[in-house]
């Protein structure tokens, strides 16, 4: 039974992880496929796993892919598990993680029908509750409220809920720092680079280009990154991303969970892909 590596028709040939993990299960023995998760004709039941990867174009359908992943679940074993995707595909959670005690990039929701309020930060960005690769995310100035309110009133009027959340400046020099976790134990992580320049469109595409850079973190990154794992409710998956920025203090602060269809960039850390391999496979064995 083959190993799938789920993507969709637009990101198959996008997807820098895709080889590296092919061959770690390559490798393993394990025979390797990529269907999408929006082929209908797919029959999931005949894989031994459907790990989800590249699903890059759920956000335009949530409710569909959920159920999508509701049905293969019950057909074969899905990393990460629907409750896991129910949980993270909507970055309310993060105000679940900030009750809990992990730090974050300060967030409020708006839901349509509600006022959106300027932040009194200098700048901030505006973003979907639920989205992937930027797409939709603005960084705006204190004094572009008035476009700002209105990227609230699209984002709204397309049924998103909307995420408001200070422009943090240390991403300017520092960058974002991602830490991927497998299993509950860290695994390695890079520097990413700012991605919203002010006065920018939309992201065009299926995600904003990004600038990777290995980074061996602090030790207080890989703190608040451990914290924020085993917050997650069912405790640590199979993997995680934790994007961390740091605040005017320096403190990590996490701006977001990547737990459905995470860029894990292997090609920075040799080895990754055979240790979310093998962690698969153990799991499988278990």
């Amino acid at each position: 039974m083959p190993v799938a590596l789920v993507t969709t028709a637009a990101a198959r040939e996008l997807d820098e992880d895709y080889a590296p993990l092919a061959r770690a299960f390559e490798a393993l023995g394990h025979a390797v496929e990529a269907p999408g998760w929006d082929d209908r004709g797919i029959a999931w039941g005949r894989f031994e796993v459907v790990l989800l990867r590249s699903t890059w174009n759920y956000t335009e359908d949530l409710p569909a892919f959920l159920d999508w992943a509701g049905a293969v679940s019950a057909q074969t074993r899905l990393y990460n598990p629907v409750a896991t995707l129910r949980w993270s595909t909507d970055k309310r959670y993060l105000l679940e993680l900030e009750r809990a005690g992990v730090p974050i990039v300060p967030s409020r929701i708006t839901a349509k029908g509600e006022a959106w309020v300027a932040p009194e930060a200098a700048e901030f960005v505006i973003k979907p509750s639920v989205g992937a690769g930027a797409r939709g995310a603005r960084r705006f100035a204190r004094a572009e409220a008035a476009a700002a309110r209105e990227h609230v009133a699209r984002l709204h009027a397309a049924g998103y809920q909307v995420l408001t959340q200070p422009y943090l400046t240390s991403v300017d020099d520092y960058g974002e720092s991602a830490l991927m976790v497998f299993d509950g134990e860290f695994s390695h992580a890079v520097r990413k680079g700012p991605l919203l320049a002010r006065g920018a469109g939309d992201v065009q595409g299926l995600f904003a280009k990004e600038t990777i850079d290995p980074r061996v973190p602090g030790a207080d990154e890989r703190d608040v990154a451990a914290r924020a794992v085993a917050t997650i409710p069912g405790g640590p998956p199979l993997y995680a991303r934790v994007d961390l920025i740091r605040d005017d203090r320096g403190t990590p602060c996490v701006l977001e969970l990547e737990l459905a269809e995470p860029s894990l960039y292997f090609e920075h850390a040799p080895g990754s892909a055979e240790r979310l391999a093998r962690r698969v496979l153990a799991r499988l064995d278990a």
